[in-house]
């Protein structure tokens, strides 16, 4: 039952036949996790404590860095040098105080998501590291959890969603065999325009929260190829491999 300071709150979007009462009820029941606050996690988490997710898990184990100003806009210059996970619980609980909100000061590996991932109803991978972001798949996998994964670089970002809750969708070893990707460079190597990780940042959680509400998303199973330059768009449908070492094992 929602508070009629909730109903207050989420008025906008609640006028949507898309969300209605019941569809924020669903909102305020739903436990996000999201992994990696930097230029990606920062407009998701904005978003998703905005439209009132009930509780999010925030995980990262950086510190915030002069450097990460020019494009990470959940912190300003007096947080350089603290945890980006304590620093962005605090700004999302000012934002929104009527959630639940988690700080986990920690880079997230094997074990760790192993363990975590099955507590909550979606993950967003907002990382820049591509060895994290297979730990991520697998465990999303393995556990059957949705999961919004993204990257940019440059003027460039990509999108997809997996819903492993159906056995035979496909995963992001299928799109990217991990055996063919030991020479790629990271993200945190790159340079990028900071509107591409808000863009893209806000992609992910608008997807994320129509997986939530039980609404089509178009990015599972479809990878979004969104070049900022030009502002076109690009979509590549994606097929199960068989010979992927995750969801074909």
């Amino acid at each position: 039952m929602l508070s009629s300071k909730e109903l207050q709150r989420y008025s906008r979007q609640m006028i949507l036949p898309q969300v209605g009462e019941e569809g924020q009820e669903k909102l305020a029941a739903a436990r996000v996790m999201i992994i990696g606050l930097g230029g990606l996690g920062s407009p998701a988490a904005l978003y998703l404590a905005a439209a009132g997710i009930g509780e999010l898990h925030l995980v990262d184990g950086d510190h915030i860095d002069l450097s990460n100003l020019q494009r990470q806009v959940l912190y300003k210059t007096n947080h350089q040098g603290k945890s980006k996970a304590q620093v962005a619980a605090q700004q999302l609980t000012a934002a929104n105080p009527n959630i639940r909100i988690y700080a986990h000061p920690q880079m997230a590996d094997e074990i760790w998501l192993r363990d975590h991932v099955a507590q909550v109803d979606l993950v967003l991978d907002c990382t820049d590291n591509l060895k994290i972001r297979y730990l991520i798949n697998r465990a999303c996998h393995d556990i059957g959890r949705p999961v919004v994964m993204a990257s940019a670089q440059g003027f460039s970002g990509q999108l997809i969603s997996f819903d492993f809750s159906k056995n035979k969708n496909p995963c992001y070893a299928c799109l990217f065999p991990p055996q063919q990707q030991e020479d790629v460079h990271n993200c945190s190597t790159m340079g990028v325009i900071g509107p591409v990780l808000g863009v893209v940042g806000s992609v992910q959680a608008l997807e994320a929260l129509k997986i939530l509400l039980g609404l089509p998303a178009s990015s599972l199973g479809q990878l979004y190829l969104i070049e900022g330059e030009t502002l076109a768009m690009r979509t590549l449908k994606l097929n199960k491999s068989e010979n992927c070492p995750v969801c074909s094992a």
